[in-house]
């Protein structure tokens, strides 16, 4: 290729900066500054004076700052206490009230039961009693199953604070026990001590988990009466399956084992739906005549 004796442009390279970096580690701000006071030296006489009373006023203010904050907040808080201290004894007053209205209740309950009894035969007495258990009115006791599952490690994130929840009970894996459990055969369900019924809910609210608008807590015991084998079988089933898979992969507690003799406690607050029959439309006259139709005949019976 011919020379045009034109010379190729120079190729520059930027400096790196990590290269920069430990090469010129102090920054220019400081070394600029430190030039200066060693060309001026310490500052005297006035502007010295000046500096130091700007550094006092500073001082002064901030620590005027501090005590009127300190003030403040010691003069809030014995309001923030009896604000407190009242809400707590407003819980507890109506804690001790709903005992008492829910003993009333049972007592009133109790009374009705004897009454009714008294005024029905043996027969419809033991009827009653057997749909009483079945829809959880009445307390039932026998043998059965208990399942453990609780709530594993729950670690808090060191860069965002955040706790890991994987590792807890939600209302679908309760939902998923009790489920399992009627399936094999369970005549009456409890979860801790909350009795299940055919209208109760198991929903989550936050990260508390409600049994028919009742907290439960971790550990959650769900107990059922039935067969035998209802803690084998649950074990060995899908659900056993599941809380095995979560207690191996993330630490969560998981037990079920058979209970010779468990009571189970009425249901509070059931609430019962009743159907009562539509009124049937009037049947229509049928013709006068020596011999009615099939279809007339079928219709009156």
């Amino acid at each position: 290729m011919p020379d045009s004796g034109e010379q190729p442009p120079k190729r520059t390279f930027q400096p790196d900066f990590l290269t920069e970096l430990f090469r010129n580690p102090l920054d220019p701000g400081y070394a600029d500054a430190a030039a200066r006071k060693q060309r001026e030296g310490e500052p005297t006489g006035l502007r010295k004076q000046l500096s130091g009373s700007a550094l006092v006023v500073t001082l002064v203010a901030l620590g005027f700052l501090l005590v009127m904050a300190y003030k403040q907040t010691v003069a809030d808080e014995p309001a923030r206490t009896t604000a407190r201290a009242e809400l707590i004894q407003q819980v507890q007053n109506r804690r001790d009230a709903t005992a008492e209205l829910q003993d009333k209740a049972d007592k009133l309950a109790d009374e009705v039961s004897e009454l009714r009894e008294a005024e029905l035969s043996g027969d419809e007495v033991r009827r009653l009693r057997d749909t009483e258990a079945a829809t959880g009115l009445a307390a039932v006791r026998g043998p059965g199953a208990k399942i453990t599952v609780g709530d594993g490690p729950t670690p808090i994130d060191p860069v965002t604070g955040e706790r890991n929840t994987v590792a807890r009970v939600k209302d679908s894996d309760l939902q998923l026990a009790t489920n399992a459990l009627w399936s094999l055969g369970a005549e009456a369900i409890a979860i801790n001590g909350q009795r299940l019924t055919a209208t109760s809910t198991i929903r989550q609210a936050g990260e508390a988990i409600l049994v028919d608008l009742r907290p439960v807590t971790t550990p959650y015991e769900v107990v059922a009466i039935g067969p035998d084998d209802l803690a084998k079988d649950f074990k060995a089933g899908y659900a056993g399956r599941f809380f095995g898979q979560l207690a191996s992969k993330y630490g969560m507690s998981f037990d079920s084992r058979p209970v010779d003799d468990v009571r189970l406690e009425a249901a509070t607050e059931l609430k019962l739906r009743v159907a009562q029959p539509s009124t049937p439309p009037p049947a229509p006259s049928a013709p006068m005549s020596e011999e009615p139709s099939r279809s007339t005949s079928e219709g009156g019976r």
